[in-house]
């Protein structure tokens, strides 16, 4: 089968073509600034990369585009080979425990659902109402980032405040990166050759979140109402105490949409730096001895250093393994060993050789990292395009 993946924004179109069950990727794409005059696209097809100019006025055109493109580089001979489409939402709210045949009633509710991501749920419905004009015939599946977490008690999903929040505005724990994390649990199953697994999954890149998975499932995850709670991240704060905001205002006249804007684009790494949102350019920082570069750098770490430390105990010490993934998490081969050095104390013991060899550049993208710890710590490359990918196919074969 081959299974087109899709993530769409507003103004973005993201896709892959994935053969299953090879798992092989045919070719992967971008296309960006829909709707505006100065439209571009990129395209990966056996490591070359295309890039290209087109005026897209809508996400049909990117889609219709997309699909010549697949014609052209012979990568589908019809139409017909594209045998499903997997679509990345980013919220199901508490609807959804599980990825779903987008029908017509799933597609309202995903529309109903849009208070809790403005940002991003109607891009979602916009990218797959397109599809369905475009590709009338080829079946769709709705894969969430907050399904994952559905399985969080209650007592770790909602927050200290009037229970009616909950039942009258929806207002609970979500959590994000599900698809990232459901994929660590699927790859360390086949690894650890156990069904019922305990696992860290620790996603850090720009954006990074930590899951405690008990028994391969999701019992508790840093990221909240919001992908801004948790951790410090490239420019989102993470936690932080909610009487800052009023405080601030007050002091400056601003409003809360100023004050949200500088929580969610000039804050984490960003905000304490001063200038570097990615931590490559905090290293290089690191390296010519400034001193916010280093000090952001020590915050990143203790936090994650917290939440590790947090879910090591609420798995009472019975965990299979810790793994590191995304971006950042597959790299920073100093940020890792920063970060378990921190944790000797409960046993887990770097192998500065093996980790020191895993890195993207390095061509070496995973493997065990620790040596005579109390809990084997792995670099495992996250695929969230793969898991989209599988869970149609389980869907629709």
């Amino acid at each position: 089968m081959k299974i087109l993946t899709v993530n769409a924004g507003s103004s973005s179109l993201k896709f892959n073509l994935i053969s299953l069950p090879e798992k092989e990727e045919l070719i992967s794409g971008n296309f960006e600034k829909i709707g505006l005059d100065d439209g571009i696209y990129s395209l990966k097809i056996n490591g070359e990369k295309i890039k290209k100019e087109a005026t897209m006025k809508d996400h049909k055109v990117a889609i219709e585009l997309l699909i010549k493109e697949l014609l052209d580089n012979k990568i589908i001979e019809s139409l017909e080979e594209i045998d499903g489409i997997g679509h990345r939402i980013v919220h199901g709210g508490d609807k959804y425990a599980k990825s779903v045949i987008l029908d017509n009633e799933v597609i309202r509710n995903l529309e109903n659902l849009s208070a809790l991501a403005p940002l991003h749920n109607p891009a979602n419905v916009l990218g797959i109402k397109a599809f369905k004009e475009v590709l009338p015939d080829v079946p769709m599946v709705g894969v969430f980032d907050t399904a994952f977490h559905q399985t969080i008690g209650e007592e770790e999903y909602l927050y200290s405040v009037p229970y009616s929040w909950y039942k009258v505005y929806q207002i609970r724990k979500y959590g994000f990166h599900g698809t990232s994390h459901k994929y660590i649990t699927k790859v360390m199953q086949e690894k650890l050759h156990k069904d019922k697994i305990n696992i860290i999954s620790c996603h850090i890149g720009s954006g990074g979140s930590i899951c405690c998975i008990k028994d391969s499932k999701s019992i508790d995850t840093t990221m909240g109402f919001t992908p801004n709670a948790g951790l410090l991240m490239g420019t989102r704060s993470g936690d932080i105490d909610y009487s800052i905001l009023t405080y601030y205002m007050e002091k400056t006249g601003a409003d809360f949409a100023e004050v949200d804007r500088i929580l969610n684009k000039e804050s984490g790494l960003l905000g304490i730096s001063g200038k570097y949102s990615d931590h490559r350019d905090i290293e290089e920082g690191i390296k010519k001895g400034e001193h916010l570069a280093i000090l952001a750098n020590n915050m990143y770490v203790n936090r994650i250093v917290s939440y590790i430390a947090q879910y090591f105990v609420k798995l009472e010490g019975r965990v299979d393994a810790l793994v590191f993934t995304a971006g950042l998490g597959e790299n920073a081969r100093e940020f890792r060993e920063d970060v378990l050095n921190k944790l000797r104390c409960l046993g887990f013991i770097v192998d500065t050789n093996a980790n020191n060899s895993i890195a993207g550049y390095l061509d070496i993208h995973e493997g065990l990292i620790s040596k005579q710890s109390s809990v084997p710590v792995y670099v495992i490359p996250t695929n969230e395009e793969l898991m989209i990918a599988l869970d149609t196919f389980d869907l629709i074969k």
